[in-house]
């Protein structure tokens, strides 16, 4: 499908030049995809900042994609941005990506632009700021609902916080995500395709 975009370059005939024209390939897939990643981890880092603000960490599910466990808030809301994502048809920018690629540089080689570095280390720099910022209206509200429930248990001592507080804690949370859950879409929507956008700029 790609072969006739392709770049003219060399036949390459000899093994060990074939092994390091597809490293170089693998290479650049893994630099491309830890590019996309980034956006995704903002994600999980603000769904694991929730999980633990209301205490849902223990209540977690096996992750296919990364092999491990993450809380059940976590997996919903990075289930949805896939689905958001595919909607969206972020998944035709792929091969678009693909399709550049392979117009500007032979198989087997890789070349990244002198920003590629700075790219990287302010991308990993807003991925905590993004996912604190998603987290941001939840971990408000829990602090008050926190301080609201110190002041009902030193007024009224016989208040079950674990009976009642734990419980009203977590409905307050599902609650508010259900409110800011588009919110928080539109800026993944908007981040994943600046994302997009850098890929043509740092290759």
């Amino acid at each position: 499908m790609f072969l006739p975009i392709a770049h003219s370059s060399a036949v390459i005939t000899n093994l060990p030049d074939l092994l390091i024209a597809a490293f170089m390939e693998i290479a650049l897939g893994f630099m491309a995809s830890l590019v996309l990643q980034i956006v995704f981890n903002a994600l999980a880092l603000a769904g694991d900042s929730i999980s633990f603000s209301v205490g849902m960490t223990m209540a977690s599910a096996y992750d296919p994609s990364s092999g491990n466990t993450k809380p059940i808030i976590t997996q919903v809301i990075t289930f949805l941005a896939i689905v958001v994502a595919l909607a969206l048809d972020f998944h035709h920018l792929i091969f678009q990506f693909i399709a550049y690629t392979l117009q500007v540089l032979p198989l087997g080689e890789v070349r990244f632009s002198p920003n590629f570095m700075t790219y990287i280390i302010k991308a990993f720099g807003g991925m905590f700021a993004l996912g604190f910022a998603m987290a941001f209206p939840v971990l408000g509200i829990i602090l008050l609902s926190d301080i609201v429930f110190g002041m009902i248990m030193k007024t009224h001592s016989q208040f079950n916080l674990f009976s009642f507080g734990f419980p009203l804690k977590i409905g307050i949370a599902l609650s508010v995500i259900i409110l800011i859950i588009s919110g928080i879409m539109y800026h993944f929507k908007t981040d994943l395709y600046e994302a997009f956008k850098a890929l043509s700029q740092i290759f």
